[in-house]
């Protein structure tokens, strides 16, 4: 309630006071897009219906017409999105994942130490396969809960476990465009600027590869166990064996895996957008025969509440430039020089990107609003857009203090889930802070210099 009537309240308050330089369009944007923030920041409902509401209220006070409010269904990002949850769940259904989870175990895993290093590993190998960090992550904490269980380890030291599950989710699943097919087309999409693929990886490979090096580090020196752990390889063995040779629907999975990591590879060859291979690949894996790895009620794997959540996303910040919202906050609220020095401009846009997250809360809603706002700030500069939309992308995708700030830690929070707690997330937040500045302003900025992008 408390939440309801703040968003309510502030929305009425901006609408009325004037605002120089802000069209009533604009104004009416402004209005409903802090509103909305407020409400996701409170959890004043689910995230789908908060949502919906901003999309109908966009439509029905003639902020924008329909056809820029739903932009986001005439390209190709929300079939990637759908095409991956799909192909997630034909892996997880066919036990692939798993296998390659226990094989990890029996090969790697003997310590504390060589736990929270395997877990990164999987996380990255599973990313090539899985475009979506969710399901890999709960796939993983399946594996880890049978690992603490035949360890015996205690409660204590079983938190960091599944805290480094969904932890580790966070930095890998930017290496690779397809890791988390969610946000990373969307920074894309942003900056405006064609990049398939590869050249995601080669741009975003490395930095972010330092990133995941540096928290699975900082994992394991922060969180130390209070007693040794052994792990019981024996048990994983059995649980490999029982699953036998590879299954029929495993090797179908594997070839429909390679055909797409293939086809996502080879986008700039080919020329066929990443999105309509991922659902083109996905609606193959359910034909007779050749598929049989998607049934009628694999759809369920597909949730419409995230859909919802990220067209309203897009959402603000198209309709927030064709309103001229996003230009009047770049104006008002960012001061009129930047540094000219690289590593003091990426410091400075880190900066702001994680002030505005740490308000704001919501990733995605954070790139809708910051996103454009820097780029109607830089417009004027000789910067490469995907410049700082990637410092932006960057600072707040891998920085957060609260779990409802990534949507990849805060659906590993609880007993039933990742085992963790707000206290855990709150514990890392410093450490994490440092990392996402070294990554923005060290690792970025140099690699990009080496690659003649700055």
């Amino acid at each position: 309630m408390v939440g309801l009537m703040t968003g309510i309240a502030v929305a009425l308050i901006l609408y009325a006071i004037p605002l120089e330089g802000l069209s009533p369009q604009g104004k009416t944007s402004l209005a409903l897009t802090i509103m909305t923030v407020i409400f996701w920041a409170f959890q004043v409902a689910q995230p789908g219906y908060i949502s919906g509401l901003l999309l109908a209220l966009f439509v029905i006070f003639k902020v924008a017409e329909p056809e820029v409010v739903f932009f986001s269904w005439t390209g190709t990002t929300m079939y990637l999105i759908i095409g991956a949850y799909l192909i997630a769940a034909a892996v997880k259904g066919s036990g692939l994942g798993e296998r390659i989870a226990y094989w990890f175990i029996v090969r790697f895993m003997h310590s504390y130490q060589s736990v929270i290093i395997s877990i990164f590993c999987m996380t990255f190998v599973l990313s090539i396969m899985i475009p979506h960090p969710w399901p890999r992550a709960f796939l993983i904490m399946s594996v880890m809960a049978e690992v603490i269980e035949n360890a015996k380890i205690s409660k204590e030291d079983a938190v960091p476990i599944g805290f480094a599950v969904f932890a580790a989710s966070v930095p890998i699943s930017t290496i690779f465009l397809t890791g988390d097919s969610t946000i990373n087309p969307l920074a894309v999409q942003y900056a405006g600027v064609e990049l398939g693929w590869f050249g995601w990886l080669k741009v975003m490979g490395p930095p972010c590869a330092v990133a995941a090096v540096l928290t699975c580090a900082a994992i394991i020196l922060l969180f130390r166990p209070r007693q040794p752990i052994v792990i019981d390889k024996e048990a994983a063995k059995g649980k490999l064996a029982d699953m036998g040779r590879l299954k029929e629907k495993e090797i179908r999975t594997i070839i429909w895996l390679s055909i797409a990591v293939l086809l996502w590879v080879t986008d700039s060859l080919h020329g066929v957008n990443i999105g309509w291979v991922t659902l083109t690949i996905a609606m193959l894996m359910s034909m007779p025969v050749i598929g049989e790895l998607l049934t009628a009620k694999s759809w369920g794997e597909v949730p419409i509440h995230v859909l919802l959540f990220i067209t309203a996303a897009m959402a603000i910040g198209k309709v927030g430039a064709v309103t001229g919202m996003n230009t009047w906050i770049a104006s008002t609220l960012l001061p009129s020089s930047v540094p000219s020095n690289p590593f003091l401009f990426a410091a400075f846009v880190g900066l702001i990107s994680v002030v505005i997250h740490m308000l704001l809360g919501s990733v995605i809603a954070v790139m809708g609003v910051a996103v454009p706002a820097v780029l109607a700030y830089t417009s004027g500069m000789p910067v490469n857009p995907l410049v700082p939309t990637l410092w932006v992308f960057t600072a707040i995708v891998l920085h957060y203090v609260f779990p409802f700030q990534n949507m990849s830690i805060l659906v590993g929070m609880g007993e039933e889930n990742g085992l963790y707690s707000q206290k855990e997330t709150i514990r890392f937040s410093l450490p994490l802070l440092l990392i996402t500045f070294f990554t923005i302003v060290v690792a970025e900025v140099l690699w990009w210099m080496l690659l003649g992008l700055i």
